[in-house]
């Protein structure tokens, strides 16, 4: 799924982000859109590989982002370029006070 530009945006609190199962300097910039319904990060990608979320879990008290980073296998010729595009999920329910916990995965994909 992919944010949408017009949208308006409701930043979510930092402390209301778990980036603790991200890698050191990974972004932590999370956000809402459509009420609440949407989550919004900031992912990660670069050279060769693409970056998008899933939604893991959605519990009473937390929803897990899990931003999955897809290398090519073999990765062939890449640049050396970091990318930061936003990336989001769509909720079951807006996510009011709920706290987001946010994780990163690496994926070999096949060329």
């Amino acid at each position: 799924m992919q944010p949408k530009p017009e949208q308006e945006r409701a930043p979510v609190a930092e402390a209301a982000v778990d980036a603790s199962l991200l890698p050191r300097g990974y972004p932590k910039k999370v956000w809402t859109q459509d009420g609440g319904a949407v989550v919004v990060a900031t992912g990660q990608e670069g050279g060769c590989s693409k970056v998008h979320a899933e939604l893991a879990e959605q519990t009473a008290d937390h929803v897990k982002v899990v931003l999955v980073e897809e290398t090519p296998e073999p990765p062939g010729v890449c640049t050396m370029d970091l990318r930061y595009p936003p990336v989001a999920v769509q909720l079951d329910a807006p996510l009011d006070a709920r706290k987001v916990v946010l994780e990163q995965r690496d994926v070999k994909v096949p060329r």
